[in-house]
């Protein structure tokens, strides 16, 4: 009996494929049957069925994004050379949050893709997550000249992207990281050193500010720290 992958797909969205036997026949060879089951087993671990069977969610947030790239609500607009919109699982359990894209970001158009990210990127694997199971995303969608600080006036053209992100994602965890955007996004001048480790709340979602990795790696005594956050994090998870 032939069964396309498409038809598999259909069946396994109705809940038909428990019972693989029934649904393609009995006469099906079982090393065939476990792969086909391996296949759906994969598929809702990565979250692509859902993904896939949600047209609706991908299309409003793939307009949203669309309208964010060709933003020019502050002067950033003019020195950037690509707005850093995020990137990640759209609907991740949690979001990690940093400052404002840098160098590279600037340069790829992807959030925290250098020394940085490559050290957050072994934080989310030691978590036993990966990249693509996480959503990450900036206070800012683009770089400020020279890596300054970002102006109250570009963290208010920005604000309404980061709100519209996370309302589109609805994440049981938001990880704040660092000073900047942790203050920012919970309203506060409390320093980092108070806050981090601590549970706060953003619009109804737990919040957990933590070190920023380019903090860790001039400060590198101090990722047992951010390792304590994380298992924080994990047991929400």
């Amino acid at each position: 009996m032939r069964c396309s992958r498409l038809n598999l797909e259909h069946l396994n969205v109705r809940g038909l494929t428990s019972n693989m036997e029934a649904v393609i026949g009995s006469k099906m060879p079982e090393n065939i049957i476990n792969k086909i089951r391996n296949y759906f087993e994969a598929e809702k671990q990565s979250g692509v069925r859902e993904y896939l069977f949600a047209p609706k969610k991908k299309d409003e947030f793939l307009t949203f994004k669309e309208e964010v790239m060709s933003c020019q609500m502050c002067g950033l607009a003019k020195t950037r050379k690509n707005v850093v919109f995020g990137s990640g699982n759209i609907r991740a359990r949690l979001v990690f949050v940093g400052e404002a894209p840098g160098f590279d970001e600037d340069i790829q158009g992807l959030p925290f893709v250098g020394k940085a990210g490559i050290l957050l990127t072994r934080i989310i694997e030691a978590m036993g997550l990966k990249r693509e199971d996480v959503y990450i995303c900036n206070i800012l969608k683009c770089r400020p000249p020279q890596n300054r600080n970002p102006l109250p006036d570009e963290i208010a053209s920005c604000a309404g992207h980061l709100s519209r992100q996370i309302d589109h994602i609805k994440p049981q965890v938001i990880c704040g990281l660092g000073k900047f955007a942790s203050q920012v996004l919970l309203k506060t001048e409390t320093p980092i050193t108070k806050l981090r480790g601590n549970w706060q709340e953003y619009r109804g979602i737990r919040f957990m500010p933590t070190y920023h990795p380019a903090y860790l790696l001039r400060n590198p005594r101090d990722k047992n720290l951010v390792w304590q956050d994380m298992k924080k994090i994990m047991e929400i998870l």
